[in-house]
């Protein structure tokens, strides 16, 4: 009888050992697919846009610009600063179609470039997610202050754009010091302060 009641029991104890393995296998493939995945995609984002703004390549780039409030278009005023392994510029615009009422044009060194970009990294020039879709849109964001957006540009390719603003209720995907960034850009162009104020920004 004994026997009897083992044999019944053994194909019934195989049944829920495969079901419990089954499960188990399941819940581990759906962690591998929903969340290991999502991870390692967004730090490799993060290492690609690192290792964007640390390369000398001729063709890299990094851009500030920065515009003022939302008003008359004769009284708007934006401004942008420009560096590569080669060049620096910054241009000073009025109105929303970007007429230049001011610039400066000057040389650059690998040398230089590459200690400005190292100090850009340890100002967190990267550290931000980027939006996407209407969230992304700079347009009317912080009509009363200030919006000041970063790039790293290889080519004509935009590897990462952050931006963050003056006013509390766009933060933007930035998430660094705005006023450190800033001041690293500008004391690339000796007399930026000078064509910034000319366009009261």
């Amino acid at each position: 009888m004994a026997n009897y009641r083992t044999s019944r029991a053994l194909p019934i104890i195989l049944v829920i050992v495969v079901i419990i393995i089954a499960i188990a296998s399941l819940v581990s493939l759906a962690r591998v697919v929903f969340f290991s995945g999502s991870s390692s995609t967004t730090t490799t984002k993060v290492d690609i846009s690192r290792e964007a703004l640390l390369s000398t390549d001729i063709n890299r780039r990094v851009e500030m610009t920065v515009r003022g409030p939302i008003v008359a278009d004769e009284a708007f005023h934006s401004y942008q600063i420009d560096i590569s392994p080669t060049s620096r510029s910054m241009r000073t615009y009025n109105g929303y179609l970007g007429t230049v009422v001011g610039q400066t044009d000057l040389t650059n060194s690998t040398a230089a470039y590459e200690q400005f970009i190292f100090a850009l990294d340890k100002a967190d020039l990267t550290k931000g997610t980027e939006l996407i879709g209407d969230k992304n849109d700079v347009r009317g964001i912080c009509a009363t202050g200030r919006v000041f957006e970063f790039a790293i540009i290889n080519g004509t390719d935009t590897v990462k754009k952050l931006w963050t603003s003056t006013c509390k209720g766009s933060t933007g995907s930035l998430d660094a010091s705005v006023q450190q960034l800033q001041g690293l850009f500008t004391v690339q162009i000796p007399g930026s302060a000078v064509l910034i104020n000319n366009v009261n920004l």
